[in-house]
């Protein structure tokens, strides 16, 4: 069995040819996805968060404006940049999300990917300490914002405060337990993945990898989450870790499935997202159902996760990206053992 859900990026172009043409299209046809993937059986919403684009940008209203309007699924995120995060306001901001959600919140977080401009975190005020990267700033970001979800207090309280305190040192509010639980962290590299799991965080994993050996993304993707699991155990952790990986799967059912998605299948390719930095990217699956299915049997990272996230293309509607997500639950994923 495995969790299946949408990852959106919401993208939004005021292009005649997009049907998500502003950013409150993108955001209020996020949350329609939402309500209509849930009602279709998939499990999950998810959002990508890009700073200084026509894309989803501040993730916590959307979170809770879907935590509200559903009732079942997952919502979350793939990921939050951290180098971007002020880690006390973000922990009382998905604390309160979380809240309204009632404990469905799954957060990715990471180091972020390239950006649209020139060190974008500096203009949210965030500068690496000398001596330090900005991945380095992401991860100690990150490890603030973990202790304070344990929800343990640390500050002291004013001696005269102008609301009665509870006894001790003070926590953030507000505070929702289980959600430290449920923080993952996006990994491209074995190295990485390592060191989430040493952190006790679940593991993101999209549609590209660093390319470690030149083996097949699938491959290398296997191998890092597998990495990642030997890592989990050797740390001592004592729940059974969670791990998503995203993908680009349109069966083809309609004649607008043919007319968008047709010609639409790729093979994996070499490319370098930064410089020095040579990654693997994933193909696209685009085909009749059936034969998706025995291309989808083959593939080692879907294999290796419990947590399927299917990347959409959001500027074509909201019913037909439910469309792609229903076509892949119920005609994909039981033949496959996911259901």
């Amino acid at each position: 069995m495995k969790k299946i859900g949408f990852l959106s990026f919401g993208h939004w172009n005021p292009s005649p040819h997009s049907g998500t043409r502003s950013a409150s299209d993108a955001l209020l046809q996020s949350i329609d996805l939402a309500v209509a993937v849930e009602e279709v059986g998939a499990d999950g919403a998810y959002f990508r968060v890009h700073h200084f684009a026509r894309q989803l940008g501040s993730p916590f209203p959307l979170l809770a404006a879907v935590g509200a309007r559903t009732r079942r699924i997952e919502i979350g995120t793939a990921v939050i940049d951290m180098r971007y995060e002020n880690p006390l306001y973000m922990a009382e901001d998905a604390g309160a999300a979380d809240l309204i959600a009632g404990g469905r919140l799954q957060l990715g977080i990471s180091r972020g990917s390239p950006e649209q401009v020139i060190d974008g975190y500096q203009h949210f005020g965030y500068v690496p300490a000398e001596g330090q990267t900005d991945a380095d700033m992401a991860r100690g970001h990150a490890e603030v914002f973990l202790e304070v979800l344990k929800g343990e207090g640390f500050a002291p309280p004013n001696p005269h405060p102008m609301f009665p305190n509870p006894p001790g040192l003070l926590r953030l509010e507000p505070f929702s337990a289980g959600l430290r639980e449920r923080i993952w962290w996006g990994a491209a590299s074995t190295p990485t993945a390592k060191w989430a799991a040493g952190m006790g965080m679940n593991l993101q994993s999209s549609t590209l990898v660093f390319d470690e050996t030149g083996k097949p993304f699938h491959v290398q993707q296997a191998e890092q989450i597998r990495a990642y699991k030997a890592a989990w155990t050797e740390a001592g952790h004592t729940r059974t870790p969670r791990i998503s990986v995203s993908r680009s799967i349109f069966p083809l059912v309609n004649d607008m499935d043919r007319v968008y998605f047709g010609q639409g299948a790729s093979e994996d390719h070499f490319g370098y997202i930064e410089p020095e930095k040579r990654a693997a990217f994933g193909r696209t699956y685009a085909d009749e159902p059936d034969k998706l299915i025995e291309q989808l049997r083959g593939d080692e990272g879907i294999a290796e996760a419990d947590t399927l996230l299917l990347t959409v293309p959001n500027q074509l509607g909201v019913a037909y990206n439910a469309h792609v997500v229903e076509s892949v639950v119920k005609l994909i994923a039981p033949a496959l053992g996911w259901r």
